[in-house]
């Protein structure tokens, strides 16, 4: 759980979250595992909320989603599946931490380097 937290929470150590973090750090020294990656979800992913937790054949199913009320074929949400609840939890949520994180931009634009070879630049200027 340590391991999780330290490299995908950006919003745990935060100053301003001090009642949630508390909460986690109460449900981490009781181990409480699966409240506690329920909380997490509700710290670093606000937008993000349960869509569904099935058990089925010895593994537990959490799936993830921004959109809860759309119906399932409509829906894009991130799925995990383990034998241990907390740890498909987990899943789900490190899927969407890592989808919902920005990425690095620069300020220049960058080109596709799968070119294809048969692709030859071509001068459209109008010089007459």
């Amino acid at each position: 759980m340590s391991q999780v937290i330290g490299e995908a929470c950006r919003r745990l150590p935060s100053i301003g979250q001090t009642e949630k973090t508390a909460r986690i750090e109460r449900l981490i020294a009781s181990q409480a595992w699966t409240d506690a990656a329920l909380a997490l979800i509700d710290l670093e992913l606000p937008l993000w909320q349960i869509r569904r937790i099935a058990y089925d054949e010895g593994e537990w199913y959490c799936a993830l989603s921004r959109e809860r009320e759309l119906p399932d074929w409509l829906d894009r949400s991130i799925e995990a599946r383990h034998p241990d609840l907390a740890l498909a939890i987990l899943g789900a949520f490190a899927d969407a931490q890592r989808i919902s994180a920005p990425a690095s931009r620069t300020s220049v634009p960058s080109v596709s380097r799968d070119a294809n070879p048969l692709y030859e630049p071509v001068c459209c200027d109008n010089f007459g």
